[in-house]
């Protein structure tokens, strides 16, 4: 996942408070990190990881390591459910939410060995007995973003499942208050802002790399152990514990952005063990580091292009005027009301979080208005917003887990001279954001001290029951045609699609009537849609 596929993460999680809360909504940026490769983008080192983090075990196709079921100690295991505390940018949910630890294998090819705890979080079904489906398990996307703290917000867009579904979700590896990692601190996240993440010469691009540099080695002192143990695949294995202790015999899965990876990736594991399974805002499997970044590029332009028209605007005129403005700021960053400076980086940032919902783009045209006049105030208040930055200069690290996480599975990793020669294509599809895109697939991943796991997660499913998958043709995040390709990837029988000819990063609880009936029916009634099935 890369810059733009950054911003799926934590901003879907926090739907509920929609942008009545703008300031409490998170999702997910910083800039690149390179070419830590050899040419063939198979990864540096040939492909051996580094020091102190080098996985245990590694599949003869470069992929996660062999697991071992895991023994009776940890599927037996009965979490202590207690009244929950407050999380950081969250508040203590009342009493009808409950929190517990769950202990899991740090490596799953050592299932006995040593063992990590995830934070647990969930609401018990209103319905007794037969009426209780069982749990409904939710990962709001990221990869990063805590399901700790979204749960509680997002319970009341999910009403009608709650009815007969505990409402349950967790923080990842990696991921939260409990298990978090910290690469960097609050003053050098501020510090690095002023990188230029898109260089223009030779001086900028060393301090582009070094700076991820810097970040990668945070990480491994941050993380440890970890940085070899936060993979897709290694959550994925965790859900089906998480299965097991909490009682059900079959995953009931609620998936949004990343998430809809994390669940083909459980599915490919898990087939007999799937239930009912949403996939919301689909992440296309079939793409590798490349193919995300250009598909991120076309699904941002087009809702920009879709926005520019909306306001009267020709689109390409309207981009260009953009185009020209974020190049005026790389220049001579734009004051602020906050005595901080506005940078390309976080005017782009702050450009892109309006277009994840039609109903924000008012915001957007309020701050465009006042960058135009030379005030950059308002985009950077929309950029802090989605780096989780609070009025007191505190940073989330939602941010440090979702790099931890997708540098673990991704092994493709451009070159700086590879992006170069990108760099055209990527300004073709985008003049706004096709720079950023391209120049991040040299940066996410620079020097990481772990080698990835897939060029592109394997998520075929034979023996599946039908997995619901709902594509939003409008989605600037997750393209559209991700999720007809998720479909294909699972295989004949098992992805089952259902259209939304709407805007904005995800179709559930989004206005669509037609979507939520769709999705309520499968999930507590067990009709499954005609597959082809288009809300409009």
């Amino acid at each position: 996942m890369r810059l733009f596929a950054r911003w799926t993460a934590r901003w879907v999680g926090r739907r509920a408070a929609r942008w009545t809360a703008l300031g409490a909504a998170t999702a997910l940026l910083v800039t690149g990190c390179g070419d830590g490769s050899s040419s063939d983008g198979k990864g540096g080192d040939g492909g051996k990881a580094k020091d102190p983090a080098r996985p245990s075990a590694t599949a003869p196709d470069g992929g996660a390591a062999p697991a071992s079921a895991p023994p009776s100690s940890l599927t037996s295991q009965k979490p202590d459910w207690g009244r929950c505390r407050s999380t950081e940018g969250a508040p203590a949910p009342g009493d009808d939410w409950q929190c517990a630890t769950l202990k899991v294998p740090l490596d799953w090819a050592r299932p006995d060995g040593e063992t990590i705890g995830l934070a647990l979080i969930r609401s018990k079904a209103k319905a007794k007995g037969e009426d209780r489906i069982g749990s409904l398990l939710f990962n709001f996307g990221g990869p990063g973003g805590s399901g700790v703290s979204t749960m509680p917000s997002y319970a009341s867009t999910v009403s009608s499942l709650h009815e007969r579904y505990d409402l349950v979700s967790w923080d990842p590896r990696g991921v939260g208050a409990q298990g978090g990692v910290r690469c960097r601190g609050d003053k050098e996240i501020q510090a690095a802002e002023a990188v230029d993440s898109t260089p223009d010469d030779a001086a900028e691009e060393r301090a582009f790399l070094k700076d991820a540099s810097d970040f990668a080695q945070g990480c491994r002192k941050a993380a440890g152990k970890k940085t070899a143990h936060v993979s897709t695949t290694d959550t994925a294995r965790d859900m089906d514990l998480m299965r097991q202790v909490l009682g059900d015999d079959e995953l009931h899965y609620f998936g949004i952005s990343y998430g809809t990876e994390l669940g083909g990736v459980y599915a490919h594991l898990f087939p007999k063990h799937v239930g009912r399974v949403v996939l919301d805002a689909v992440v296309d499997p079939t793409a590798d580091t490349v193919g995300h970044a250009k598909n991120q590029a076309k699904g941002f332009q087009l809702a920009l292009d879709n926005y520019l028209r909306s306001t009267g605007q020709d689109p390409r005129r309207g981009s260009e005027k953009i185009a020209a403005l974020l190049k005026r700021i790389d220049s001579e960053p734009l004051p602020t009301s906050s005595g901080r400076t506005l940078t390309q980086t976080l005017a782009v940032t702050g450009i892109v979080v309006p277009l994840y919902s039609e109903a924000a783009w008012p915001s957007l045209t309020s701050a465009l208005k006042s960058a135009y006049q030379g005030d950059g105030s308002e985009l950077l208040r929309l950029a802090d917003a989605y780096n989780d930055r609070d009025t007191d200069g505190h940073y989330g690290t939602s941010t440090h887990a979702q790099r931890l996480i997708s540098c673990l599975d991704d092994r493709q990793r451009p070159t700086v001279e590879e992006t170069k020669r990108l760099l055209p294509e990527f300004e073709r599809i985008s003049p706004v954001f096709g720079s950023f895109l391209g120049w991040d697939t040299a940066g996410w991943c620079h020097d990481w001290p772990v080698a990835g796991q897939f060029d592109t997660p394997e998520v075929s499913a034979a023996g599946s029951a039908p997995i619901l998958l709902v594509g939003n043709t409008g989605d600037p995040a997750t393209p559209y045609e991700g999720a007809r390709r998720m479909a294909d990837e699972l295989g004949r029988g098992v992805g089952v699609l259902l259209t939304w000819k709407g805007e904005g990063h995800g179709a559930y609880g989004s206005g669509s009537g037609c979507v939520d009936s769709a999705v309520n029916g499968y999930l507590l009634n067990g009709r499954t849609p005609k597959d082809g099935t288009v809300c409009s």
